[in-house]
């Protein structure tokens, strides 16, 4: 006579089996179809899209689930799931070749949201030029703690330029500077144009308004308003060489994004070797500081140590 337990085993065990392809499925189907994730209600699409690389994750879970209950095709739809990841993402770790051939940089840039309370910059500063750096651009910079910015920054980088909450200072001297106005209630962008080792580039630095997740969605109305501006500046700019230095509040990855980075290359995707998570800077979830170029050649990018501040510097070797 057979026994009752050896069905009532086998429907769970399938049951268990089914259950993980279907997440398989599903995280395949985000990672390869998010751009048709709608954006309405509450801009889902792009909260998905910022968070997309997290989705790496469930792989080792489901392997390890699969193996667990030693099911072959939970472990095939946990293999190829990484297969789909990582044709996505790998190539965010084979960067940092371009000098190869061609020569190294000749320009280190850093971008960083200093944050408006930093309780210490002049360690902040010691952070910064580390990396001995030939462009520093900084935001979050307040009329108070501007001198301590300052006294340490000038030795180094003797050029620099200070407009509102954003500041650049430069190895090499500054032809010009101005405002941009993409944010009227807040001076928080300037371009200037930098006098490089291989001829003139633009160089913007732009803070866009921060972004919340709450009940209503992730609402991003006001850095997408003030980013159509900057991406009306950046197509009126004339300079072949273009820098981009800044807090964007926002991934590459994120759909409202394209207007801007199908315009300007970010560092990360040709130069660097990973993602280059910078906030929050105790734990990095995503990208929000970024630097984008166009003209030039990134040849490595990378973060440096967490300061004072919420957000993780990030810097690039530039060849322009």
């Amino acid at each position: 006579m057979s026994s009752p337990a050896g069905p009532a085993r086998y429907f769970p065990k399938r049951l268990g089996d089914h259950l993980l392809g279907v997440v398989a499925v599903v995280t395949g189907l985000m990672l390869v179809g998010h751009s048709l994730v709608p954006n309405a209600p509450g801009n889902l699409g792009s909260l998905l899209e910022t968070m997309l690389p997290w989705t790496g994750l469930v792989v080792p879970a489901l392997l390890l689930a699969a193996l667990i209950r030693r099911s072959v095709p939970a472990v095939v739809a946990a293999l190829l799931l990484g297969a789909v990841w990582s044709a996505l993402f790998a190539p965010l770790f084979l960067g940092g070749n371009g000098g190869n051939g061609a020569g190294g940089p000749n320009l280190t840039v850093i971008t960083h949201n200093v944050k408006a309370d930093n309780p210490d910059p002049a360690a902040t500063v010691r952070t910064l030029l580390a990396a001995d750096p030939d462009l520093v651009a900084l935001e979050e910079i307040t009329d108070e703690a501007l001198p301590a910015y300052r006294k340490s920054l000038d030795r180094r980088l003797p050029h620099s330029v200070h407009i509102g909450t954003v500041a650049l200072w430069s190895r090499y001297p500054i032809a010009e500077s101005r405002r941009i106005t993409i944010d009227p209630g807040w001076s928080r962008s300037l371009r200037a144009l930098v006098q490089g080792p291989k001829g003139p580039l633009a160089v913007y630095v732009v803070h866009l308004p921060s972004v919340r997740v709450g009940t209503s969605g992730f609402a991003t109305g006001r850095r997408d308003e003030t980013l159509g501006a900057l991406v009306r500046a950046i197509d009126a700019e004339r300079q072949k060489k273009v820098l981009l230095l800044g807090d964007l509040n926002g991934a590459t990855t994120d759909r409202r994004l394209e207007p801007l980075t199908s315009r300007l290359a970010s560092v990360e995707g040709s130069g660097g070797s990973g993602f280059g998570f910078s906030w929050p800077a105790v734990f990095p979830l995503t990208r929000i500081d970024h630097i984008l170029t166009r003209g030039v050649t990134p040849t490595e990018a990378w973060t440096l140590p967490s300061t004072g501040s919420d957000h993780r510097p990030v810097a690039a070797g530039i060849r322009a």
